[in-house]
């Protein structure tokens, strides 16, 4: 019986050969020159704003202001501070951002339906619009939208008068509005109790019908639940949360109602229509994406061309559609900085007068940058939320 060679026991390389620790080593060795080249930008910015005589912080930001801001979502006067001009900014930042990216989904998603319709005049000017305001930077497309169509409507005194009442000048919009009442936020107390409990039983619904099979309408339970909080709140306080503001002309100028003014409608509808045409592209290629068989057996069940759609094709083309429209929102958001080419006064904007003002121009560059990122980074959550729900579960 011949004995087995017993072959010896593998050794470890030197450590200088090692792959594995050659790695960590260059990992290490990346961090350390990255933490070596911010200590360098960092005392190089400190010693020059102490040769300028500047001093660091932000306990400027508690001085009066001193200058006022033509929109003003919430009560501010030049007699506030800097940090409630900045806020003023901040919700004017959001006002657009939020508005805008609604209306630029429901708009891109029309769009790119549209250019995959059978009727060939829809098609041609689906396509069209796609082509002309995606290729037109925005910043054209906002001076074009504030100086060729806001700016030419009809001066106040010849006001177009439309039912509602509504008037419409070269000053805004001005429509009949809401006010707040001192039982206001109880009201959106209700609301919120509203809202949570909509969400709850749709999960709830959603569950049961993968464990059961058994569907539901859960949109309108949801709806039916936040309309009959907020119903019964409306009814259970004492002084109607909100009151209607009927607006009355006075002199050039109206008082009362509810305001839209020419730089936010310009940057609003631009940003919505050059954003639109972006999702429109991702849109159509993320319903082309879905496979050939699945519209096939949708039709062969009987289902119509819009319940197929709606059923069968968009909740498949959702895991398409949502990664590149989380980044066009990101886009929109950003893009409102342009504002400031028009007159909107924005979070950058109203920050370039703080910056301007006070000569503390790192503090507000990085305060800019900061707001910035939590505002992509609070969109990115919740986009990604919502696309770790609809994303193809393998088994």
């Amino acid at each position: 019986m011949s004995e087995q060679a017993i072959s010896p026991l593998p050794t470890r390389p030197p450590f200088w050969r090692d792959v594995r620790i050659l790695a960590i080593l260059g990992q290490v060795a990346f961090v350390l020159i990255i933490a070596v080249v911010a200590g360098m930008l960092y005392a190089n910015v400190t010693s020059g704003m102490q040769r300028l005589g500047i001093v660091g912080g932000f306990d400027f930001m508690n001085q009066t202001a001193g200058f006022d801001i033509g929109v003003r979502p919430i009560p501010y006067s030049p007699s506030d501070t800097y940090w409630r001009a900045f806020r003023v900014g901040v919700i004017n930042t959001l006002l657009v951002s939020i508005l805008g990216i609604v209306l630029a989904t429901l708009l891109g998603l029309l769009i790119g339906i549209a250019q995959l319709s059978s009727n060939w005049l829809v098609a041609r000017l689906a396509q069209s619009y796609v082509v002309i305001f995606r290729h037109v930077p925005v910043l054209v497309q906002l001076f074009f939208w504030y100086q060729a169509v806001f700016l030419r409507l009809p001066r106040i005194q010849n006001a177009i008068e439309l039912p509602g009442p509504i008037y419409l000048s070269n000053k805004g919009l001005i429509m009949v509005g809401l006010t707040a009442t001192p039982s206001t936020s109880w009201w959106f107390g209700f609301i919120f109790i509203g809202v949570l409990g909509a969400v709850m039983i749709w999960y709830w619904l959603k569950r049961r019908q993968e464990r059961t099979g058994q569907q539901a309408p859960r949109f309108l339970i949801s709806l039916l639940v936040v309309a009959t909080t907020t119903i019964i709140g409306w009814l259970v306080l004492a002084t109607p949360p909100l009151e209607l503001s009927i607006p009355e002309r006075r002199g050039l100028n109206y008082r009362g109602g509810f305001e839209l003014t020419p730089e936010y409608a310009a940057l609003l509808v631009g940003l919505v229509i050059y954003t639109a045409a972006f999702i429109a592209e991702i849109v159509r290629a993320g319903i082309q994406g879905v496979a050939k068989g699945q519209k096939e057996a949708a039709r062969a069940l009987g289902l119509s061309a819009s319940q197929s759609l709606r059923l069968v094709i968009l909740p498949q083309a959702l895991r398409i559609i949502i990664p590149p429209t989380t980044s066009q929102y990101l886009n929109l958001a950003k893009n409102s900085s342009l504002a400031i080419a028009i007159g909107y006064p924005d979070l950058f904007s109203v920050s370039r007068t703080i910056m301007n003002q006070t000569a503390q121009t790192v503090p507000m560059i990085g305060l800019i940058m900061f707001s910035y990122l939590i505002i992509s980074l609070i969109t990115s959550l919740f986009m990604n939320l919502y696309n770790r729900s609809v994303r193809l579960v393998e088994r």
